[in-house]
């Protein structure tokens, strides 16, 4: 018997069904109505609930502590590189001790952008591990980071003792990539995306410059969602989607004409 943990599974169990009797229905419209046949408002909400429920973790599964930077505005990407500027004190704390260790850190989103000294119940479940590659300390204190995304991971728990939040993190499964249908839906999503971002692929800007040459439909995605006019919460919901194909359906929807960014 499924609970509501199970939600991702249902939904895509809904999709398939409604697709063998012609009915479409996009990944997040699933999610909405899964959300909704569960009682909730919508998918954030249900979202929360599974985040804040325990983590069941296999006997023997690997995990790693990494020091955490909330995030009030971006979702990081595997893959992505992007400046952000660090003011306060926990996180400040968190890179003097990445810095001093193995320059890994746990980026992670809030789910308020407003709140100053976010708890663990205030941060998404998966984030990205990422590695400065560049940390300049400005004059007024406040500290400005160059950081590459390298890895999905979910948390297992969180570590509030210390001067700054640690993480204990589990990786994040991929699945669907070695199955035949990525290739093709990898294809569709880069054809979709250069109309719909109005490029041409086979010379694209030199920030798109390595999306042709890709062979990885996982990274296809996530290179695409970081330039994509993206809610804060569209953009999580693509990086909590461990389902390659799923992950690129997701993102053929959000670009679809009828469609706008929430």
């Amino acid at each position: 018997m499924r609970d509501y943990r199970d939600a991702k599974a249902m939904a895509q169990t809904l999709r398939q069904a409604l697709k063998e009797r012609s009915v479409s229905l996009t990944h997040s419209e699933s999610l909405e109505l899964i959300a909704k046949l569960l009682g909730l408002a919508d998918w954030n909400t249900l979202s929360a609930r599974i985040d804040a429920s325990p983590k069941a973790v296999p006997a023997g599964t690997p995990t790693v502590r990494k020091p955490v930077m909330a995030m009030r505005d971006l979702v990081l990407f595997p893959d992505m590189t992007s400046p952000i500027y660090a003011m306060r004190l926990k996180t400040l704390a968190a890179i003097d001790q990445a810095m001093a260790a193995d320059k890994e850190m746990f980026f992670v989103t809030q789910r308020r952008p407003a709140d100053d000294d976010p708890g663990p119940d205030d941060l998404y479940a998966i984030g990205v591990i990422a590695k400065p590659l560049d940390v300049v300390k400005m004059p007024d204190g406040s500290v400005k980071l160059l950081v590459q995304g390298l890895r999905r991971a979910r948390v297992i728990r969180f570590d509030t003792e210390g001067a700054c939040l640690v993480a204990e993190l589990a990786a994040v499964s991929r699945e669907g990539a070695a199955r035949e249908e990525a290739t093709t839906v990898s294809r569709e999503l880069l054809q979709r995306f250069a109309t719909h971002a109005n490029i041409d692929l086979a010379s694209p800007p030199q920030a798109l410059g390595l999306l042709p040459h890709l062979q990885d439909p996982g990274r296809i995605a996530d290179m695409i969602a970081q330039y994509l006019s993206l809610s804060i919460g569209q953009r999580q919901q693509v990086l909590e989607e461990t389902d390659v194909v799923q992950r690129m359906q997701m993102l053929l929807a959000l670009m679809a004409p009828d469609r706008q960014a929430a």
